[in-house]
């Protein structure tokens, strides 16, 4: 009676972890989005001020670095935090408040990176914290912070599965949790969406990539899916290339912080001025590409997201830290749409087999980059999705692009 007590008393602790994480990724992208409107919509409403996003990009990096000579080059990359906490089981918690700042200022001057870098050290962090304050579940202690990571990305991407299986696909030497635990990730990664959805619905908001529909296609259009998947892979090796230039880059000039910073400023807002689109995560603009594609023209397409691949790592390597998932689904769309221009096919369908192949080149992980896609794209193209995620995957990467 005393472990089902204990079991249960701990399933409750996790639900409430679920609930607690889910409210922090919300407040966490409410600050932002509210941030972002009155920097970029309401500031230039009421001012017309010459080369705005240039200035606001070159400032936002000479604070950046500012802040990060005092408080340390945070936040940490995906992962990274996922390799410290399948190391050692926890993740260091005294610097989760400025982790927090680092995370949020590059998303508020509109750098291409996404959330989920910054969010997943905060919250492993907070669980490690809460962890050590749970005497009575010191066993559980490494186990609560994976619990809380899976949670995070499961909400961030809004696909509970992805949160699941992502940390542990493809990784020798982690081993699927026993029954018993899949029900503990699975409550508090349920727990932390369901209130994220909540207080969407109660706050009249709308956060996250909108699903696209498409109609059914004739059986040729499916032979496609081959040149459009070797074409995402090419967009794959271009990421991995801009990488190693950058990542570089960033090893050359490891000492110069504030100066790599003002620099990824600048950079950023010379494209941003110019293209647009390159800026920010990418998750809200996807809807603004699939509508005005053709005014954009399949060229102008192809640019933006070799562009945008290239701004991503550049923003990274600089000190504008955050996650590259958002910004590369984006660069997948945008080529998948210009390809849907150049063939004559459904946009949708192109999108998605460009997309899942890119994603899948970069991630090795054919189940998790479905699982993430899948929230995105029909249902029905699930198959030709698996079949690109499966293709990238074997494709290699050569070595010397995988190491800085």
């Amino acid at each position: 009676m005393s472990k089902i007590k204990n079991d249960l008393l701990y399933l409750l602790y996790t639900v409430i972890l679920g609930v607690i994480v889910g409210a922090i990724i919300w407040g966490f992208l409410r600050i932002m989005n509210l941030g972002i409107g009155f920097l970029w919509e309401y500031v230039p409403s009421m001012i017309d001020f010459p080369l705005y996003t240039v200035c606001v990009c070159t400032v936002g990096g000479l604070v950046i670095g500012l802040w990060k000579r005092h408080f340390g080059d945070y936040p940490e990359e995906l992962g990274v935090v996922l390799g410290s906490v399948k190391k050692t089981g926890r993740y260091p918690y005294h610097n989760v408040f400025s982790t927090l700042g680092s995370a949020l200022l590059p998303l508020l001057i509109g750098a291409s990176v996404g959330p989920e870098a910054g969010l997943t050290g905060v919250i492993a962090g907070l669980c490690s914290w809460v962890g050590d304050k749970l005497k009575r579940f010191h066993k559980e202690v490494e186990e609560l912070t994976a619990i809380g990571m899976s949670a995070t990305l499961g909400t961030i991407f809004r696909s509970p599965m992805f949160g699941f299986v992502e940390p542990i696909e493809s990784d020798r030497d982690t081993v699927l949790p026993k029954t018993s635990k899949i029900v503990l990730y699975f409550a508090a990664i349920l727990s932390s969406l369901g209130i994220f959805i909540l207080l969407n619905k109660l706050c009249g908001v709308s956060m996250g990539m909108e699903s696209m529909e498409s109609e059914a296609q004739d059986w040729s259009v499916y032979l496609y899916a081959v040149p459009l998947t070797l074409i995402g892979i090419l967009a794959g090796y271009f990421f991995f290339i801009f990488r190693k230039l950058t990542g570089t880059v960033r090893i050359k000039t490891q000492k110069f912080v504030m100066l790599r910073a003002v620099a990824g400023g600048l950079l950023l807002g010379v494209s941003g001025t110019f293209l647009p689109l390159t800026m920010f995560s990418g998750e809200h603009q996807i809807g603004e590409v699939m509508e005005q594609m053709k005014d954009i023209g399949a060229v102008m397409l192809l640019v933006i997201a070799v562009v945008k691949l290239l701004l991503t790592n550049i923003c990274i390597d600089t000190g504008l830290k955050g996650g590259h998932f958002f910004p590369v689904i984006f660069c997948g769309v945008s080529i998948g749409c210009a390809m849907s221009l150049l063939f004559g096919l459904d946009a949708v369908f192109c999108a998605a087999v460009v997309t899942t192949s890119l994603v899948g080149h970069t991630l090795k992980k054919p189940l998790a980059t479905v699982l993430l896609l899948m929230i995105v794209f029909p249902p029905r193209l699930i198959p030709i999705m698996l079949f690109a995620a499966i293709a990238a995957k074997f494709i290699p990467t050569p070595k010397k692009l995988l190491s800085e």
